[in-house]
């Protein structure tokens, strides 16, 4: 229990370290919240680049939502998407999540999105090519949900700085930060004075949002941030980092 709260405490240091670092990062970068869903399912397995040209592509047919991807052919749409890579598999999958919308709640994302948290998650997971990170971008950034999302880049910070081992399953990790805020949401420090390059400040807002979920976008964007600066997949770089000071500590 001792090392649980220790954690979570560490937790809780690394979110206000990091955002008084890099501000808010307003992320997932999206005009509509399918735009989320679709990005969610388009880079599963490839880089951000090659999702936006596909999105691009979506945007500029006129097919960047429900209607637009129920009434494209399957064909016509696995072309659109092709830079995104297994573009079959995502077109079908793509298809699949317009499908279940259209028959659990009458083609409608707002009935989908008030449905218990739970039970949502469950829906999404049940679905042909939903895994536990898809599902839980779609809950937190489409629907403002308050479920935390662990990618990648997560498990790479918290397994170099001992917080997790590499066996950690993803509920475990999911469950870790949840606690670790709890009730209690850390209020966001100021912005720093000039934003990173290339940030792309255009996002939806859900207003409805609870506070944790605020936190879980902001924490979980941070952490790739972070990752994509300084803690590399080769090799971290540790040296200026914001989480450096808590190195010593472990």
């Amino acid at each position: 229990m001792g090392a649980n709260l220790e954690r979570e405490a560490s937790l809780r240091a690394y979110y206000q370290q990091l955002m008084a670092t890099w501000g808010p990062q307003d992320w997932w970068p999206a005009y509509t919240r399918f735009e989320v869903i679709a990005g969610a399912f388009l880079t599963q397995n490839t880089a951000w680049t090659n999702v936006e040209r596909a999105l691009r592509n979506l945007r500029e047919a006129g097919a960047l939502n429900l209607e637009g991807i129920r009434s494209t052919p399957l064909g016509r749409l696995a072309k659109m998407i092709r830079s995104s890579g297994y573009f079959r598999q995502k077109a079908q999958r793509l298809k699949n999540f317009v499908r279940y919308v259209d028959a659990g709640y009458g083609g409608s994302l707002d009935r989908m999105f008030a449905q218990p948290t739970a039970k949502l998650r469950e829906e999404l997971l049940a679905l042909n090519g939903v895994g536990p990170e898809t599902a839980d971008s779609i809950l937190l950034y489409a629907g403002g949900h308050p479920v935390f999302v662990v990618d990648a880049y997560t498990r790479r910070i918290f397994e170099r700085h001992g917080l997790i081992t590499g066996k950690a399953k993803y509920e475990e990790i999911r469950q870790l930060v949840e606690q670790a805020f709890g009730e209690v949401t850390p209020a966001p420090d100021p912005p720093p004075t000039s934003p990173l390059p290339g940030r792309r400040r255009h996002k939806f807002v859900i207003r409805s949002a609870a506070p944790a979920a605020r936190a879980f976008d902001e924490f979980h964007a941070l952490l790739v941030q972070t990752a994509k600066h300084h803690c590399l997949k080769a090799k971290a770089q540790c040296s200026g980092c914001p989480l450096e000071r808590f190195l010593a500590q472990m």
